[in-house]
């Protein structure tokens, strides 16, 4: 494995970073205090290629490797962590969901659209009851004649409002045991499918999180995503390469902390000189900068092992996402103290950091099932 980047490396990350620092930088605050994605952006992250990164460009997407997914998502989260979740979650979740088990008339009817940024993808496994123990899901599915019928409710769906197409989770055979559930896809404006509470949230604030209600929502045979009964396995591997992006959005805010730490600790001055002569913070700014390295090398690997097709890296994916994500929060934290009383207001972006990582350690695994899914396959005879 060659770690130094490509010259295609560096210019696409040097690219995404133009953007989000003139895009998105400008408006971090608005949109984090109107707590709502902004659909404006969608066509210029579709003008990048961001929502399709990794679908062919058959499909109306980028073809791009997941190394270089890494770095698109790392360098929005450097800037805002809800922008990069969404292009994160779009891309990584139903976008992936569809590249990965769709037919061919599925990609064509709703991989296109999504790859070319016409709408969002929201990927509805989640349910109040049915968190770190997915499988545990209650929401229906149905047959009925030439068709499903899905009823239930899903919790904490990034885009659950917004999104355009819905790639759903539901229980098919109850007689069945783990292998009983089924995916579905189906456009959000399904009769029987509706957006339920919004969720009014501690960070991320400008991706859209809400619950998605399903009332005798009636689906065609043929919204049947992969094999019946499968849906549940295949949810398990989108969220193995799910964690990897999931890893690098970490990265990217803890860059983006350690860089505002930085800045700051050289520009104030107490005692007469920079805080950045202290020792105290230079060791901060040291220990931060060392932890960014690891996190992204751990990153770069499961990325670079999944484009290799490798077809197992669970264990790299979870050791990528659990280190990634507690380095972040440890990281944000820092940012704030190297701030002072700074650190805790929003004239500042420290706190924003500090209020949007910790769903690093949360979503799409919480850290202790990353450690459960470690020790798992460390294990395993």
């Amino acid at each position: 494995m060659d770690l130094r980047p490509t010259a295609e490396h560096e210019l696409l990350r040097r690219t995404v970073r133009e953007f989000a620092e003139a895009e998105i930088r400008p408006h971090v605050m608005a949109w984090d205090e109107a707590q709502a994605f902004p659909m404006s952006l969608l066509p210029k992250l579709a003008a990048l290629g961001l929502t399709g990164i990794q679908v062919p460009e058959g499909y109306g997407g980028a073809g791009m490797s997941a190394v270089e997914y890494c770095i698109s998502i790392e360098e929005l989260a450097r800037v805002d962590p809800s922008i990069a979740l969404s292009v994160a979650a779009h891309n990584g979740l139903a976008v992936a969901h569809l590249r990965m088990f769709g037919t061919e008339a599925q990609k064509q009817r709703y991989l296109v659209p999504l790859a070319k940024g016409e709408t969002l993808g929201a990927w509805a496994l989640t349910e109040a009851g049915a968190g770190s123990d997915a499988a545990a899901l209650r929401a229906t599915a149905r047959q009925d004649g030439d068709a499903w019928v899905l009823n239930g409710s899903k919790q904490f769906i990034t885009h659950g409002r917004i999104g355009g197409t819905l790639v759903v989770m539901a229980v098919s055979d109850r007689d069945r045991d783990r292998r009983n559930i089924s995916a579905f896809v189906l456009p959000r404006d399904t009769p029987g499918c509706s957006a339920g509470k919004k969720e009014n949230k501690l960070g991320m604030r400008a991706s859209d999180t809400s619950e998605v209600v399903l009332q005798d929502c009636r689906v065609p045979a043929d919204a049947l995503l992969g094999e019946e009964g499968e849906g549940f396995t295949n949810a398990l591997q989108v969220l193995d390469a799910g964690r990897i992006g999931i890893a690098a959005m970490a990265v990217g805010l803890a860059q983006g902390a350690y860089e505002t730490a930085r800045h700051y600790a050289l520009g104030r001055r107490q005692f007469g000189r920079p805080i950045a002569a202290f020792q105290a913070i230079r060791w901060k700014l040291a220990d931060m900068a060392t932890r960014v390295d690891a996190a992204r090398l751990l990153t770069y690997r499961a990325a670079w092992m999944r484009d290799q097709q490798i077809d197992r890296t669970s264990i790299e994916s979870s050791i990528a996402k659990l280190y990634a994500s507690e380095m972040a929060v440890r990281a944000a934290e820092e940012c704030v103290q190297i701030h002072g009383g700074y650190g805790f207001v929003k004239d500042y972006p420290a706190e924003k950091f500090f209020r949007d990582v910790k769903l690093c350690t949360i979503g799409e695994g919480t850290s202790e099932i990353q450690r459960l899914v470690i020790a798992r396959e460390l294990l395993a005879q």
